[in-house]
This record gives C-alpha cells, structure tokens and sequence, in this order.
C-alpha cells in the first residue's frame, strides 16, 4: 500500500501494547513489551517509516520502572518502540551477568521487532545496558540500523567512583547479592565471568558501518568523560559523541529534550 503524502499537521493516532515472554538461545524468558507507537502527521519532522526502537535499560532496572516506561514513552513520538527486562530482573528468568548473557537477551528483543514486521530497528542502551547495545551490534553484525549507547563504561572492573564501588559490593559479596535480590528486585548470579566478554572498547571499532551515537553527562556520577572519549577514539569517523552538559547518569538524568533528539537523530540515519 502506498503511503500518502498528504499529512495533517498535528494528528495522532495510537494503538494498544503487546506483552510476552520471549526465549533467548540460551532458554531464558525474557519479559518484553512492544508498543506500536503513535503515528503523528506532523510536518516539521521526518517520517519514521518502520523504525523500532530496541531500549536496553541499566542495572536494576526493568521494564515496569517508571523510568523506563518515561524512556519508552518519548521515543514513540519516533516509532514503535520495544522495552523488556533483562535476565535476573522483574519477571524475566534467570539471573544477571552484569552485561555478558544480556546480549542473548537483546537479541531476542531485536528478532521480535523484526518479526514484528519492522524493516528498521534502533537499539538505545542506558549505562550496563549501553554496554550490551555495544556488545550485540558488534557480535551480530547487521541485525540492526542504529545504535545508541547512553551513559556506558568503556572497561570492565571499573572502580574510580563511589557508585562503582558500591555496584561491584552488590556484585561480589554474597550480602550484596541479597541487597540486590530483596533491594532491587535483581536476582545476581554467583559466578565470575569465565571467560570475561569482549569489553565495550574493544566491541566499538567492529560496529561499523552501522551508525553509533555515544551520548554521556559531565556529571555522570559513576563513570567520568574518559570512558565515552575512549568509545569516541574507537568508533572513529562512524561514532559520534555527544558529551551533555549538567547530565546525570542513565535513564534517570536523560531529560524529554534528550530523548527527543536521539529520536530525531534515529529517524534521520536513513533505511
């Protein structure tokens, strides 16, 4: 069906959301929500056509936080978007790696907007899940249109800051792991990487040619401006590097106005 190019200025439509439980390769039930969006006719931004964003929130999260359901929200001014919760969190199954097996889950959440139907899809990663946008696209080259890695660490085993350092009790010690069960809902798996993933750095150089944004606060609180320069320096010329000033860290510190342009800037790379 031909799409019209006659559009009314303002009008919106809306339809309802879709929840499931996906599998990774690994067996894992992965809660995921898929919302189709609004389709807004406005002549003053370009058309999404069949973009889907993919959003990968951070440690803790999931995908019933008001904070991930606020990111979700903003981005369906650009498309259909895809919100889930990663292994060890809310009702998925499993437990949390901290960033390894949480590519399988991508994964699965990016196949299901593509069996969905959607010819363009976006993934959008907030501090451990802007590590897992990484890993994925570079490990599964071609699977997806875009990628945007917000607040994210470029190494692993990082322990400059206070919030780091309290992550990695969290992590670690079996009193952490409790904390993170009964705390944060995050049900911690024991057991150290072995072997340790491919690090954020070292995935970004096998990214391209898909487009990368990195976007990070001067006020991140938990990993300071030299991570997202050491993900800048390895994307080269097909990374760009939006360093945001008075920002936070994650889905917490990104303001409406962020996440509209990251849409807008998803939107524009083509498809």
């Amino acid at each position: 069906m031909a799409r019209s190019t006659v559009r009314p200025h303002s009008e919106t439509t809306r339809r309802t959301p879709l929840r499931t439980f996906l599998h990774t390769d690994d067996g894992v039930t992965i809660d995921s929500v898929y919302d189709p969006g609004a389709v807004v006719y406005d002549f003053s931004r370009p058309l999404a056509g069949d973009l889907a964003f993919v959003v990968a929130h951070g440690f803790t999260g999931d995908v019933d936080r008001p904070h991930v359901r606020r990111v979700a929200e903003a981005l369906t001014r650009h498309g259909a978007v895809v919100t889930f919760s990663f292994r060890g969190h809310g009702a998925s199954g499993g437990r949390s790696t901290v960033g390894d097996r949480e590519v399988l889950d991508l994964a699965a959440a990016v196949r299901w907007a593509r069996e969905l139907g959607h010819t363009r899809v976006a993934t959008i990663g907030f501090s451990m899940g802007g590590s897992v946008v990484l890993r994925h696209a570079a490990l599964y080259g071609g699977e997806v249109d875009a990628v945007v890695s917000v607040s994210a660490p470029a190494r692993w085993y990082y322990r400059g800051t206070p919030p780091m350092r309290r992550l990695h009790w969290l992590v670690t010690r079996p009193e952490g792991r409790l904390v993170g069960r009964y705390g944060f809902r995050t049900r911690i798996h024991h057991r150290e990487w072995n072997p340790v993933p491919m690090s954020p750095v070292e995935s970004v150089p096998r990214i391209a040619p898909t487009p990368l944004l990195i976007v990070h606060g001067d006020q991140d609180g938990y990993f300071p401006l030299d991570h997202p320069r050491m993900l800048a320096a390895a994307a080269g010329d097909h990374g760009e590097l939006w360093l945001e000033p008075g920002m936070g860290h994650a889905e917490h510190a990104a303001t409406d106005a962020l996440l509209d342009r990251i849409g807008d800037w998803a939107v524009a790379q083509g498809g």
